[in-house]
């Protein structure tokens, strides 16, 4: 005698699952008072500081970075051959930075490249201008590999 295997309860389930997704409504597309309320987007109006702005944040941001996460003492001391690399460098509907490099002075009497950027709404909770930055060399984790080009536009 010939045993008929019976469905087991994860095939029905996912059966089921199915069905009711095939019998679900199509997603339709947002009415006019749906596009206007509230989803305006972001206003990015590209007024960012200066490179000298972004000096005090590298500072330090270096400095903890270096003693919280690497235990050294490594801070800068001073910055030399500050310029402007780039404004806004691909399309104006990116988020608008300004990149910037200078040569850093380290406590261990190094000169180093530093590579930085300022973006527009790139603070904490989108409040305020963010700083990212790479001393060439004290990459330690890698982030703006090889030479901090990652950090470059």
């Amino acid at each position: 005698m010939r045993l008929v295997p019976t469905l087991k309860l994860p095939v029905v389930a996912a059966v089921a699952l199915l069905g009711l997704f095939a019998l679900a409504p199509a997603a339709q597309a947002a009415n006019p008072l749906e596009m206007n309320f509230w989803l305006s987007g972001p206003r990015y109006d590209g007024n960012l500081p200066a490179c000298e702005a972004g000096l005090t944040s590298v500072t330090h941001q270096f400095g903890e970075k270096e003693g919280n996460f690497w235990n050294s003492a490594l801070r800068i001391t001073g910055y030399s051959q500050l310029r402007e690399v780039a404004f806004r460098p691909w399309q104006s509907d990116n988020i608008p930075r300004r990149f910037c490099a200078a040569d850093a002075h380290l406590n261990d009497g190094n000169v180093r490249p530093v590579y930085f950027s300022i973006i527009e709404d790139g603070g904490f909770a989108s409040f305020g201008h963010g700083v990212e930055f790479c001393v060439v060399g004290v990459d330690r984790n890698w982030a703006f590999n090889p030479a901090c080009k990652g950090a470059k536009p």
